[in-house]
């Protein structure tokens, strides 16, 4: 798998312009030419999108955890981890680094959350996740940046045989926000399913970049991701899946699909398939268009105003990734935050 940009806030020479093929949809370069000043320290109360599922509460406040040395999962996880990256500092940048480990035999439920009160800031955060031998890491994301920030999150995940992940993204985006995954997959029935549905107004960015390498037999893959745009904003959708000598056996699927609500509106997609084996079932499928109008027309003529008639349809078209996120309660919390940001 080729390795991902590394980006340190502190190395402008780090930062990626549209000449790099995989940031070409998104030029950080463009918008960051230098190190921004450094984030000072802040503090936020307890909470974040998912509080009221309770389990322990990490927050990141500006890139810093007073005591954080990690994630490490053992046994069977009953309550969610939550995990929040927020950003209070004015016009100011912050960056962290984040390991998590769940152990063999082990499962995390991970609830992630990206909070930008603050303007103006710049935010990256990269994560090194490893999923143990027979082991299930659960991983729901929901995203907002500032309007006028810059937010990256990059995590590099490697699967042990037999290991599980579920990861659902949803981001409302920002003036420019990335939320990268490589994945490192084994095959020998470990399974991997990356869902994301992204929702966007005004002028902001969301790209949602993904690799997924299949490095031994019998490995599966399955990947949805759901967008809407409104007005100039701009989505990316990068999807790679990487099938390697040898690896024979594996079952990918990858699905894009998007809507453009307004004549402005921007939405680049990018899904990949790169396969040096044989005996395997891959697919992908991408579509960009607007709403059925024929379904517009019908719900109009049974007394819907267009407006509503439009949200209804929106919000059904993105539910379908909503409702592939197994854990309950935080199924709920994505439902009602993405519905206020449609």
């Amino acid at each position: 798998m080729n390795a991902p940009v590394r980006i340190d806030l502190k190395d402008p020479s780090s930062f990626p312009s549209r000449r790099v093929e995989a940031w070409k949809y998104t030029d950080l370069y463009r918008w960051l030419r230098e190190t921004p000043p450094a984030s000072p320290e802040g503090a936020v109360e307890p909470g974040g999108p998912f509080a009221a599922l309770g389990g322990e509460e990490l927050t990141f406040v500006n890139g810093r955890c007073d005591g954080f040395a990690g994630i490490v999962a053992e046994g069977e996880g009953l309550t969610p981890v939550r995990l929040r990256f927020v950003s209070t500092a004015e016009g100011a940048g912050h960056q962290a680094r984040v390991t998590i480990d769940v152990k063999p035999g082990a499962s995390l439920t991970l609830l992630e959350s990206y909070e930008g009160p603050a303007r103006g800031y710049v935010s990256n955060i990269s994560l090194d996740i490893t999923v143990g031998e027979g082991a299930r890491l659960t991983r729901v994301i929901v995203a907002e940046d500032a309007a006028d920030a810059i937010g990256i999150s990059q995590a590099h995940i490697t699967l042990a045989h037999g290991a599980t992940l579920h990861q659902s993204a949803f981001t409302a985006g920002g003036k420019l926000q990335r939320l990268e995954t490589q994945v490192e997959h084994p095959g020998h029935g470990a399974f991997v399913r990356l869902d994301a549905a992204y929702a966007l107004h005004d002028a902001r960015h969301a790209d949602l970049t993904s690799v997924v390498d299949h490095q031994g037999p019998d490995g599966r893959t399955s990947q949805l991701t759901k967008g809407v745009v409104h007005d100039t904003a701009r989505g990316v959708f990068q999807g790679k899946i990487i099938v390697e000598r040898g690896a024979d056996g594996t079952d990918a699927r990858m699905g894009h699909h998007a809507l453009i609500l307004s004549e402005r509106g921007e939405i680049d997609a990018k899904p990949e398939l790169i396969i040096y084996a044989d005996d395997v079932q891959c697919a992908h499928g991408n579509t960009v268009g607007s709403l059925d109008q024929n379904a517009l027309f019908y719900m109009q003529q049974r007394g819907i105003p267009f407006e509503e008639a439009r949200a209804l349809l929106t919000h059904a078209f993105l539910m379908e990734v909503v409702d592939r996120v197994e854990h309950e309660g935080a199924r709920e919390v994505v439902r009602e935050w993405l519905t206020a940001r449609l």
